[in-house]
């Protein structure tokens, strides 16, 4: 049985790296994986697959066809936010396979968000092709219940990583902050005077670890050029590269708390065991702290005035173990959906 993994891979996302090293393992025996790419070279290096180029259609077609079945492999990739164009590509793969007679299984998904009417139609046509799913999150098994498709719901995939141990007592504060759409010039400068005065009380050096390597690198020469980043919170402050999510995991679990508003970053930081906070653009940031049971910040709004206070609460605290092993039971949800490749 050869699959067709197709995701958002090999575009330098350490979150998505960590999804498909959990996809990768549960796969069953037998099953030889060819993994849609960017980056091909790092993909065949990091997990030593078959990869194919993921932005030429034409050319994951022809991949299709040389395999016996189509893995959608976690995050959202049935959303339109990114463009209607990456809708439609996942589209014509699904119906591409299912036409030759090949399974389609969507695993460990989120469904949308889908903002225009023709995506939701799109979409509603498309669910009922999928031979096997699971959703991540309530909210897509709910939108697709709605649309009268039944399908089991579990935790992030990502959770199914091992647990590690913390040892990041008195540590640096560790940032996965990214550019989004709510914080913009000066809506920068509350987070980053409570993030100033939080360094220089509890005297902690700051590293922004850059969990996208595209989007999220540079932010900090970025806002210091920007003349948003204090005097203090400079001389602290030093960007952290890494290759991986275990030296991500790593860099955690020496740290006395994380901030983080990547999800996969959120949820990294709590199996490394660290203490944490969320800043959430978006609902399933905040949603991953519910479950986490850590401090979260909206963005749509101004911060709340107790910011600082609430992140020293967190700093060297780390969260509740029984939450975090729940959510990793929670996860093991998305290894049955893969019983259809089981040869």
């Amino acid at each position: 049985m050869r699959a067709l993994i197709c995701g958002y891979y090999g575009e330098h996302n350490l979150g998505d790296d960590a999804l498909l090293a959990v996809l990768l393992d549960q796969l069953p025996a037998g099953c030889h994986p060819v993994v849609t790419a960017h980056d091909q070279a790092l993909v065949r290096e990091q997990f030593g697959v078959e990869t194919t180029d993921r932005r030429r259609l034409g050319v994951v077609l022809a991949a299709l066809g040389r395999c016996q079945a189509l893995v959608l492999g976690g995050g959202s990739l049935l959303q339109d936010v990114t463009s209607f164009q990456s809708l439609l590509y996942y589209g014509a793969l699904m119906l591409a396979a299912r036409v030759r007679g090949k399974p389609v299984i969507l695993w460990g998904q989120g469904l949308g968000p889908l903002r225009r009417r023709r995506s939701r139609i799109l979409v509603r046509g498309l669910l009922p092709l999928a031979t096997a799913i699971s959703w991540r999150d309530a909210a897509s098994a709910g939108q697709a219940r709605a649309w009268g498709v039944e399908a089991p719901v579990g935790s992030d995939p990502v959770w199914a990583l091992s647990a590690q141990s913390w040892s990041g007592r008195g540590g640096p504060i560790v940032l996965c902050f990214r550019p989004v759409h709510q914080l913009s010039g000066a809506a920068w400068t509350p987070y980053l005077q409570a993030l100033e005065r939080l360094a220089l009380a509890a005297d902690r050096e700051v590293l922004w670890l850059p969990f996208h390597q595209d989007q999220d690198r540079g932010l900090l020469a970025s806002l210091t050029q920007q003349g948003l980043v204090g005097e203090a919170l400079t001389r602290r402050s030093r960007e952290l590269l890494v290759q991986t999510p275990e030296q991500a995991m790593e860099a955690f679990r020496q740290a006395s708390l994380v901030l983080a508003m990547r999800l996969h970053g959120l949820i990294l930081a709590a199996l490394a065991g660290s203490p944490c906070a969320a800043l959430s653009y978006d609902p399933k940031v905040a949603a991953a702290a519910a479950g986490i049971g850590c401090p979260c910040q909206g963005l749509e709004g101004p911060p709340a005035a107790s910011l600082q206070a609430t992140w020293a609460a967190a700093l060297d605290t780390p969260p509740d173990s029984g939450g975090i092993a729940a959510l990793q039971r929670g996860s093991q949800v998305h290894r049955g959906v893969l019983a259809a490749l089981d040869v």
